[in-house]
């Protein structure tokens, strides 16, 4: 079974299922098409978070996020004039991620070669696919930036000088060439694994490196309405590979769920879990969703205050975060009414301290788009700080966001990975190859001593966080869901109408969970430039019942009703350990995630 954000991805991950790979060969292939039907959500040069559960083995997390390069000091951007990191351009990019997990999560676990996994992504690169409209809105948003400034982007995005349009294909030519290349180069390496990491060395050293540091060293304008360099260099990208790591993990009523570290917000789902009481109300109920709007600003709160990458800080207190004693006090903090605080915890007797722009309170209405917050979209204006996935326009803010995509095989092998960054808007196209640059460092603050403060060789903390569930110990579920802070709040939802309020025929109702109506909430600090924060906002789906609504105003909550199908993206897929079922869902909002299997 595979489930993705764009059918032509699921498509591509169950031709290589059928063709005998496992599901590591699967989510690779597929993740390769995202990056070419999906540009505007993802790329090569972005990062990945992978959660992989082999068949009789343990859950580990794949860190696709690369770091900070070693000239991206506070004192470098603060010198520069900077009170925040770009959300756009060269400064934000951090050392690329994606390509290399791809890579090796392909050559430890895979079986398929570099031609095989590569070969669906070069075919729709070269002879292009049909563009969902979210690319045409986006680059709509650009295209003065790309016809002045970005013309590199122009050349593929601008084809004939219009956006691409629904049903006219889109070809990327350039990314095709890239490919092709990096196949030729590695062609005479050796057997399988000495080809895949021939070309993890062409991406690091090889023409791709080269390339990369020239477009990092050229000015570039971005959000601050400046041309600025990046400090992305070739000894960046040679010194970085991807790593796995154990994950981080909580145990609630017989399931454990496994997330990405402090590095990722996936323990705030984890901490979510642990604020709940012994019983919760009636599923959809008013007191539900208060109960789980209050929860998730809690478990923001603390992560805003202690996430970060720890690697050469002082270590998270994520055992204390995630401890019954801890998460019990913090309970008592949710009342009847909702709070418009941002009230992170002392965890261990610890003082937490927070960037002064976290406390930023913006007032603008949010937009929205046919797919949900954290989408690109037209609807917001220019330079709104509604938290989320960054919007692009002319002036240069940008909103991109992010794609998904879960594979389970015959054997019960079990991935989830969750590709962004390296967007069409976030930075312009490498000409000699055919993708931007990412732009996560946008999530770092220029302020000393935070767990979250730019710092070369550390992670920025990045909002991407798929998740795998196990019962009694058994991997059965693997989700996730694009939205950047939302993506959390959406698999929460998600998970308990899975595992606690919706079973079916004595089975596990994915697409009735992903279906249900869904909401968010703003009420703490954004991860994207410009960093906002709506306290008391929540957004619902106006299928939500009017009860419901109103009972919320009643509690404060000061509450925006959206379109009926426009809060998540989630995907599932599953497997029953007794009778080696298998089951997936997708996302109907927005008429392009697709599951697939047989």
């Amino acid at each position: 079974m595979v489930s993705s954000t764009h059918w032509l991805a699921s498509q591509s991950a169950m031709a290589v299922l059928e063709d005998g790979g496992n599901a590591y060969d699967a989510v690779v292939a597929g993740a390769f098409v995202l990056h070419v039907v999906e540009p505007h959500l993802n790329g090569p040069a972005g990062e990945v978070p992978v959660l992989l559960a082999p068949a009789g083995g343990e859950v580990r997390v794949l860190c696709g996020q690369g770091v900070a390069p070693a000239g991206a000091t506070v004192a470098h951007y603060r010198g520069l004039g900077l009170d925040l990191v770009p959300g756009t351009g060269p400064l934000a990019a951090a050392v690329p991620g994606a390509f290399d997990a791809w890579m090796l999560l392909l050559r430890d676990h895979g079986t398929k070669s570099l031609d095989d996994v590569l070969k669906y992504a070069v075919g729709y690169a070269e002879h292009g696919h049909p563009p969902v409209e979210n690319v045409g809105a986006t680059v709509e948003t650009v295209r003065q930036l790309f016809e002045t400034e970005w013309t590199s982007s122009a050349e593929i995005y601008l084809p004939g000088g219009k956006p691409p349009r629904p049903g006219v294909p889109l070809r990327n030519p350039a990314l095709a060439a890239t490919w092709r290349r990096l196949l030729a180069e590695t062609a005479g390496a050796g057997d399988r694994e000495a080809r895949i990491d021939a070309a993890r060395l062409v991406w690091r050293t090889g023409f791709i490196a080269e390339a990369l540091v020239r477009q990092a060293a050229r000015p570039t304008t971005d959000t601050s309405g400046e041309r600025h360099t990046g400090t992305l260099t070739a000894a960046d990208l040679a010194g970085w590979s991807a790593t796995y790591e154990t994950p981080a993990a909580y145990d609630w009523n017989g399931w454990t769920v496994c997330k990405a570290g402090p590095w990722s917000q996936g323990p705030a789902f984890l901490q979510q879990l642990a604020l709940l009481p012994p019983e919760t109300p009636a599923y959809g109920s008013a007191d539900y969703v208060h109960l789980l709007i209050e929860g998730c600003k809690l478990a923001m709160a603390d992560r805003e205050a202690w996430y970060g990458d720890a690697a050469g800080a002082p270590p998270v207190p994520l055992g204390e975060l995630l401890s019954p004693e801890y998460n019990a006090a913090r309970r008592l903090l949710i009342g009847d009414k909702a709070s418009y605080e941002l009230r992170p915890g002392a965890p261990g007797g610890r003082t937490p301290r927070l960037s002064a722009h976290a406390r930023v309170v913006v007032t603008d209405e949010p937009g929205f788009s046919p797919l949900g917050a954290g989408e690109p979209t037209v609807a917001k204006s220019p330079l709104s700080p509604v938290p989320g996935e960054p919007e692009t326009t002319a002036e240069g803010a940008t909103r991109g966001d992010t794609c998904h995509i879960d594979v389970v095989d015959r054997w019960g092998n079990m991935v989830a990975a969750t590709p962004s960054g390296g967007w069409l808007q976030s930075n312009p196209v490498v000409p000699e190859l055919g993708f931007p640059l990412g732009t996560r460092l946008q999530m770092t603050w220029l302020d000393e001593g935070l767990p979250n403060t730019l710092t070369p060789g550390r992670r920025p903390r990045t909002t991407l966080t798929p998740s795998i569930a196990l019962r009694d110990g058994v991997p059965v579920l693997a989700f996730g869901t694009p939205g950047g802070d939302q993506q959390d709040q959406w698999q929460l939802h998600f998970f308990l109408a899975v595992a606690h309020h919706a079973r079916v025929r004595g089975g596990l109702d994915l697409q009735g969970a992903i279906d249900a109506p869904n909401w968010h909430n703003d009420g703490f600090p954004g991860s994207f430039y410009p960093r906002g924060m709506r306290p008391g906002s929540v957004t619902v789906e106006s299928r939500m019942p009017a009860d419901v609504v109103t009972a919320l105003r009643r509690r404060g909550h000061d509450v925006t009703v959206g379109p009926a199908w426009s809060e998540g993206r989630l995907c599932a897929v599953a497997r029953d350990p007794r009778t080696g079922v298998v089951s997936a869902a997708a996302n109907p909002r927005g008429m392009q995630g697709y599951a697939v299997g047989r």
